[in-house]
């Protein structure tokens, strides 16, 4: 059998082995979560600039308003936290980071894009197949999304988020988006569609959480998140082939929002022009 092949019908007998969100890895999530919380929550309250988190940021990132502009405004950085992926009870955790710098943007307009729910889907093809907003009072909102990702095989999958967002200054803001349910999709479009019951599929997610930090930096806007996911862990005997697909997934799909967020906001600076 060709290898391209073999990897594929492993992969699909990984996915057909039903996996189960356990009480463990949902306590593990949350503490996990906790803390990040509390470390960003100390950063939010900080008076003035916030200085970038990112190592690499810093060394590039500077709070003199005359050298903001030397930031490039093509990169974007990411870094694992806690090396990217790690086993809980039950399940792997997974912890990225990434920032970039966009030119001639502002903290209002990042804002106004990531409040933006029922147009998410827009900014975020192919990744977001829908989006609207269940609820939404201006700084807490519940929205629901659909996610379509490719690695090989095509998972759907229907959530449900609790965000938060306001502004800490009057050039900086944050953003938290906490999923309080993530449904598994079969059949995405068909008569035959339907959602698994929660936690009982096969573990491609099961949580995810994602906090935006943006402050204006000279002429333009320097925004970082990080996300925070949970899925099932690697089956014994497949981790050579299941283990760089997972522990790949959250980088690229990191550095996916982010590139789509920037071009985005240079999108909506090309229409009001």
């Amino acid at each position: 059998m060709h290898p391209a092949r073999a990897a594929i019908f492993l992969l699909m007998a990984w996915a057909c082995r039903a996996a189960h969100l356990s009480p463990p890895a949902q306590q593990a999530f949350a503490d996990y979560v906790a803390g990040v919380e509390s470390r960003l929550s100390a950063r939010h309250a900080q008076p003035g600039m916030p200085e970038p988190y990112l190592p690499a940021a810093r060394q590039t990132a500077s709070r003199d308003e005359d050298r903001a502009h030397d930031l490039p405004a093509t990169a974007i950085r990411a870094e694992p936290v806690h090396g990217g992926t790690w086993s809980v009870p039950g399940g792997l955790l997974h912890h990225w980071r990434a920032a970039a710098f966009v030119p001639g943007a502002n903290s209002q307009q990042l804002m106004a894009l990531l409040r933006d729910y029922g147009r998410l889907s827009t900014y975020y093809a192919p990744e977001v197949a829908a989006s609207r907003a269940l609820k939404d009072d201006g700084e807490n909102a519940i929205v629901a999304m659909r996610f379509r990702k490719r690695k090989i095989l095509t998972v759907v999958l229907d959530a449900e988020f609790e965000t938060r967002s306001g502004f800490t200054g009057a050039d900086r803001g944050y953003s938290f988006s906490r999923s309080s349910h993530i449904w598994q999709v079969d059949a995405p479009g068909s008569k035959q569609e339907r959602r698994r019951a929660e936690g009982d599929d096969d573990g491609f997610l099961w949580r995810l959480n994602s906090y935006w930090t943006f402050h204006q930096m000279g002429d333009g806007l320097w925004m970082e998140c990080e996300a925070i996911s949970l899925t099932r862990d690697v089956p014994a005997g497949l981790g050579w082939l299941i283990t760089p697909v997972i522990q790949s997934l959250p980088r690229e799909s990191l550095e996916f929002t982010l590139n789509a967020t920037r071009n985005a906001l240079r999108a909506g600076r090309e229409e009001h022009r």
